[in-house]
Parts: C-alpha cells; sequence; structure tokens
C-alpha cells in the first residue's frame, strides 16, 4: 500500500514539474522547455499505469523502455540546444 502511495508521489510530481516546463515553453516558445514537459508528462504517464498494472511492476521491458524514451527526450532537447543552430 505505501508503494502505491509513494508512485502516486511520483506521478503527480512529474505531471506537476510537466506543467512547468509548458508554462515555460508558452513564455518563450523554446523547444527546450517543450521537451522536458513532454518528458516528464511521459514518466508521469507510466508511472500511473503502473498503479493500474498488476504483477511485477518494475522489472517490465516497457516500463524501461518508456522511461528510455523520456530520458532520450531530454538528452535530444540539452544536445538540440548546445549543438543546434547558431545565431
Amino acid at each position: 500500500m505505501i508503494e502505491s502511495f509513494l508512485i502516486g508521489v511520483i506521478a503527480t510530481s512529474s505531471l506537476l514539474a510537466g506543467l512547468f516546463f509548458l508554462k515555460f515553453w508558452r513564455e518563450t516558445r523554446d523547444g527546450f522547455f517543450l521537451a522536458f514537459a513532454a518528458s516528464f508528462t511521459i514518466e508521469g504517464l507510466s508511472r500511473i499505469a503502473a498503479l493500474f498494472v498488476s504483477g511485477p511492476k518494475e522489472g517490465n521491458v516497457w516500463y524501461y523502455l518508456v522511461r528510455l524514451l523520456a530520458f532520450l527526450l531530454i538528452l535530444f532537447a540539452i544536445l538540440r540546444k548546445n549543438y543546434g543552430k547558431s545565431g
């Protein structure tokens, strides 16, 4: 039961972080913030999905692939920001 509560806290925190980055994107229209918003939203939704699936939660390869997608979004946003178009 405590595990479900903590997963809910992580999911809520991730979705809230996604909303903050979405707010920053709306102010600046910088794709960097949009990628971070998408990444945190994906992470939050995957945690919510983990609450409704019975069985082992962390050992399933699909959870790792979704997290990999979220982290790759962040990585590509950083690389694009640093090595993208100049000027």
